[in-house]
Protein backbone atom coordinates (compact mmCIF):
# COMPACT_ATOMS: atom_id res chain seq x y z
CA UNK A 1 0.00 0.00 0.00
CA UNK A 2 1.12 3.54 -0.79
CA UNK A 3 0.45 6.62 1.30
CA UNK A 4 0.16 10.36 0.86
CA UNK A 5 1.06 13.03 3.39
CA UNK A 6 -0.77 16.31 2.83
CA UNK A 7 1.79 19.06 3.34
CA UNK A 8 0.88 21.94 1.02
CA UNK A 9 -0.97 24.32 3.34
CA UNK A 10 0.12 27.82 4.36
CA UNK A 11 -0.24 27.48 8.14
CA UNK A 12 -1.42 31.07 8.48
CA UNK A 13 -2.26 30.71 12.18
CA UNK A 14 1.23 29.39 12.89
CA UNK A 15 2.95 32.58 11.81
CA UNK A 16 5.66 33.74 12.27
CA UNK A 17 7.04 30.16 12.26
CA UNK A 18 5.50 29.43 8.87
CA UNK A 19 6.85 32.59 7.28
CA UNK A 20 10.15 30.77 6.84
CA UNK A 21 9.20 27.09 6.58
CA UNK A 22 6.24 24.87 5.69
CA UNK A 23 4.20 23.84 8.71
CA UNK A 24 5.11 20.10 8.57
CA UNK A 25 8.78 21.01 9.15
CA UNK A 26 8.05 22.77 12.44
CA UNK A 27 9.74 20.85 15.24
CA UNK A 28 7.70 19.11 17.92
CA UNK A 29 9.30 16.81 20.44
CA UNK A 30 12.72 17.50 18.97
CA UNK A 31 12.02 16.67 15.31
CA UNK A 32 9.90 17.99 12.44
CA UNK A 33 6.23 17.12 12.69
CA UNK A 34 6.29 15.30 9.37
CA UNK A 35 9.02 12.94 10.58
CA UNK A 36 6.65 11.51 13.18
CA UNK A 37 4.41 10.48 10.27
CA UNK A 38 7.30 9.05 8.26
CA UNK A 39 8.35 6.88 11.18
CA UNK A 40 4.77 5.72 11.81
CA UNK A 41 4.29 4.81 8.15
CA UNK A 42 7.54 2.89 8.00
CA UNK A 43 6.60 1.01 11.17
CA UNK A 44 3.21 0.18 9.61
CA UNK A 45 4.91 -1.43 6.62
CA UNK A 46 4.18 1.42 4.20
CA UNK A 47 7.33 2.13 2.22
CA UNK A 48 6.16 4.25 -0.73
CA UNK A 49 4.56 7.63 -0.29
CA UNK A 50 3.81 10.92 -1.97
CA UNK A 51 4.09 14.35 -0.38
CA UNK A 52 2.39 17.33 -2.00
CA UNK A 53 4.26 20.63 -2.12
CA UNK A 54 2.62 24.02 -1.81
CA UNK A 55 3.78 26.81 0.49
CA UNK A 56 7.62 26.72 0.61
CA UNK A 57 7.29 23.15 -0.59
CA UNK A 58 10.80 22.94 -2.00
CA UNK A 59 12.05 22.83 1.59
CA UNK A 60 10.30 19.49 2.11
CA UNK A 61 12.28 17.85 -0.69
CA UNK A 62 15.48 19.49 0.51
CA UNK A 63 15.01 18.16 4.03
CA UNK A 64 13.52 14.72 3.36
CA UNK A 65 15.21 13.85 0.08
CA UNK A 66 14.13 10.58 -1.51
CA UNK A 67 13.21 9.12 1.88
CA UNK A 68 15.94 6.49 1.94
CA UNK A 69 17.25 7.50 5.35
CA UNK A 70 13.78 6.77 6.75
CA UNK A 71 13.51 3.44 4.97
CA UNK A 72 11.01 4.95 2.52
CA UNK A 73 10.65 5.97 -1.11
CA UNK A 74 9.24 9.47 -1.32
CA UNK A 75 7.78 11.05 -4.44
CA UNK A 76 6.66 14.67 -4.64
CA UNK A 77 3.59 16.25 -6.18
CA UNK A 78 4.24 19.98 -6.79
CA UNK A 79 1.25 22.33 -6.63
CA UNK A 80 2.84 25.76 -6.47
CA UNK A 81 1.04 28.51 -4.61
CA UNK A 82 -1.81 28.87 -3.93
CA UNK A 83 -2.11 25.13 -3.34
CA UNK A 84 -4.95 22.94 -4.59
CA UNK A 85 -6.86 22.24 -1.34
CA UNK A 86 -7.14 18.69 -0.04
CA UNK A 87 -9.23 17.14 -2.80
CA UNK A 88 -7.37 18.83 -5.62
CA UNK A 89 -4.01 17.95 -4.12
CA UNK A 90 -4.85 14.26 -3.84
CA UNK A 91 -6.35 14.20 -7.33
CA UNK A 92 -3.18 15.64 -8.87
CA UNK A 93 -1.09 13.01 -7.05
CA UNK A 94 -3.20 10.04 -8.25
CA UNK A 95 -0.76 9.11 -11.07
CA UNK A 96 1.88 8.60 -8.37
CA UNK A 97 -0.46 6.72 -6.04
CA UNK A 98 -1.67 4.06 -8.46
CA UNK A 99 -5.00 2.34 -8.98
CA UNK A 100 -5.49 0.69 -5.57
CA UNK A 101 -6.56 2.17 -2.20
CA UNK A 102 -4.01 4.36 -0.46
CA UNK A 103 -3.53 5.84 2.98
CA UNK A 104 -3.78 9.61 3.50
CA UNK A 105 -2.42 11.48 6.53
CA UNK A 106 -2.68 15.21 7.14
CA UNK A 107 0.83 16.53 7.65
CA UNK A 108 -0.21 18.92 10.44
CA UNK A 109 -1.76 16.51 12.93
CA UNK A 110 -0.21 14.71 15.88
CA UNK A 111 -1.93 11.47 16.84
CA UNK A 112 -1.20 8.21 18.61
CA UNK A 113 -3.53 6.23 16.35
CA UNK A 114 -1.55 3.17 15.15
CA UNK A 115 -1.26 3.46 11.38
CA UNK A 116 -0.67 -0.30 11.33
CA UNK A 117 -4.39 -0.68 12.03
CA UNK A 118 -5.62 1.22 8.98
CA UNK A 119 -2.79 0.07 6.68
CA UNK A 120 -4.06 -3.48 7.16
CA UNK A 121 -7.68 -2.70 6.28
CA UNK A 122 -9.32 -3.50 2.97
CA UNK A 123 -12.00 -1.46 1.23
CA UNK A 124 -14.69 -4.01 0.38
CA UNK A 125 -16.95 -4.12 -2.65
CA UNK A 126 -17.69 -0.62 -3.91
CA UNK A 127 -16.43 1.07 -0.75
CA UNK A 128 -14.58 4.31 -1.51
CA UNK A 129 -13.33 5.53 1.87
CA UNK A 130 -12.60 4.55 5.45
CA UNK A 131 -12.18 7.42 7.93
CA UNK A 132 -10.62 7.66 11.36
CA UNK A 133 -12.78 9.91 13.54
CA UNK A 134 -11.96 11.49 16.91
CA UNK A 135 -14.02 13.15 19.67
CA UNK A 136 -14.71 16.78 18.87
CA UNK A 137 -11.99 19.18 20.07
CA UNK A 138 -12.89 22.64 21.44
CA UNK A 139 -12.14 24.30 18.10
CA UNK A 140 -14.57 22.00 16.22
CA UNK A 141 -17.42 21.37 18.69
CA UNK A 142 -20.01 20.40 16.07
CA UNK A 143 -17.84 17.75 14.44
CA UNK A 144 -17.71 16.82 10.77
CA UNK A 145 -19.66 13.58 10.26
CA UNK A 146 -22.29 11.62 12.12
CA UNK A 147 -21.27 8.15 13.33
CA UNK A 148 -23.20 5.55 15.29
CA UNK A 149 -23.41 1.77 15.33
CA UNK A 150 -20.60 1.58 12.80
CA UNK A 151 -22.38 3.74 10.25
CA UNK A 152 -21.53 7.20 8.93
CA UNK A 153 -24.12 9.88 8.34
CA UNK A 154 -24.22 13.41 6.99
CA UNK A 155 -27.37 14.22 8.96
CA UNK A 156 -27.13 16.98 11.56
CA UNK A 157 -29.26 14.91 13.95
CA UNK A 158 -26.62 12.18 14.20
CA UNK A 159 -23.97 12.07 16.92
CA UNK A 160 -21.10 13.83 15.23
CA UNK A 161 -17.35 13.40 15.44
CA UNK A 162 -14.34 15.11 13.91
CA UNK A 163 -12.43 13.73 10.94
CA UNK A 164 -8.90 13.11 12.17
CA UNK A 165 -7.17 13.65 8.83
CA UNK A 166 -6.32 9.94 8.59
CA UNK A 167 -8.13 7.91 5.95
CA UNK A 168 -7.97 5.09 3.47
CA UNK A 169 -9.23 6.21 0.05
CA UNK A 170 -9.94 4.50 -3.26
CA UNK A 171 -8.93 6.40 -6.42
CA UNK A 172 -12.51 5.94 -7.68
CA UNK A 173 -13.62 8.46 -5.03
CA UNK A 174 -12.27 11.10 -7.43
CA UNK A 175 -14.14 9.90 -10.53
CA UNK A 176 -15.25 12.85 -12.63
CA UNK A 177 -12.90 15.33 -10.95
CA UNK A 178 -10.65 17.68 -12.89
CA UNK A 179 -7.29 19.19 -12.06
CA UNK A 180 -7.70 22.28 -9.92
CA UNK A 181 -8.48 23.38 -6.38
CA UNK A 182 -11.35 21.62 -4.61
CA UNK A 183 -12.13 20.19 -1.19
CA UNK A 184 -12.25 16.58 -0.07
CA UNK A 185 -15.28 16.90 2.21
CA UNK A 186 -17.92 17.04 -0.59
CA UNK A 187 -16.51 13.82 -2.07
CA UNK A 188 -16.63 12.11 1.30
CA UNK A 189 -20.21 13.26 1.89
CA UNK A 190 -21.22 11.88 -1.51
CA UNK A 191 -19.62 8.53 -0.66
CA UNK A 192 -21.31 8.46 2.75
CA UNK A 193 -24.73 9.20 1.26
CA UNK A 194 -24.19 6.39 -1.25
CA UNK A 195 -23.30 3.97 1.55
CA UNK A 196 -19.74 3.62 0.25
CA UNK A 197 -17.79 4.88 3.26
CA UNK A 198 -16.98 3.43 6.67
CA UNK A 199 -15.29 4.76 9.79
CA UNK A 200 -13.85 3.99 13.19
CA UNK A 201 -13.52 6.11 16.31
CA UNK A 202 -10.11 6.74 17.87
CA UNK A 203 -10.32 8.00 21.43
CA UNK A 204 -6.59 8.37 22.09
CA UNK A 205 -4.46 11.48 21.75
CA UNK A 206 -5.05 13.67 18.70
CA UNK A 207 -4.27 17.28 17.89
CA UNK A 208 -4.70 19.40 14.81
CA UNK A 209 -1.49 21.38 15.23
CA UNK A 210 -2.96 24.47 13.65
CA UNK A 211 -2.03 27.15 16.16
CA UNK A 212 0.96 28.04 18.31
CA UNK A 213 -1.09 27.18 21.41
CA UNK A 214 -1.76 23.65 20.15
CA UNK A 215 1.91 23.25 19.28
CA UNK A 216 2.77 24.05 22.91
CA UNK A 217 0.11 21.59 24.09
CA UNK A 218 1.64 18.77 22.01
CA UNK A 219 5.07 19.57 23.43
CA UNK A 220 3.64 19.35 26.95
CA UNK A 221 1.95 16.05 26.10
CA UNK A 222 5.24 14.58 24.89
CA UNK A 223 7.12 15.82 27.97
CA UNK A 224 4.69 13.94 30.17
CA UNK A 225 6.23 10.69 28.87
CA UNK A 226 9.81 11.70 29.62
Amino acid sequence: MKAMILAAGRGQRMRPLTDQMPKPLIAVGGKPLIEWHLEALQAAGVHELVINQGWLGEQLAEHLGDGSRYGLRIGYSPEGWPALETGGGIFRALPLLGSTPFLVVNGDIFCDYPLTAIAGKLLRGEQLAHLVLVPNPPHNPLGDFGFAAGRLSTQDSATRFTFSGISLLHPALFAGCQDGAFGLAPLLRRAIEAGKASAELHEGYWSDVGTLERLVAVEQHLRSFQ
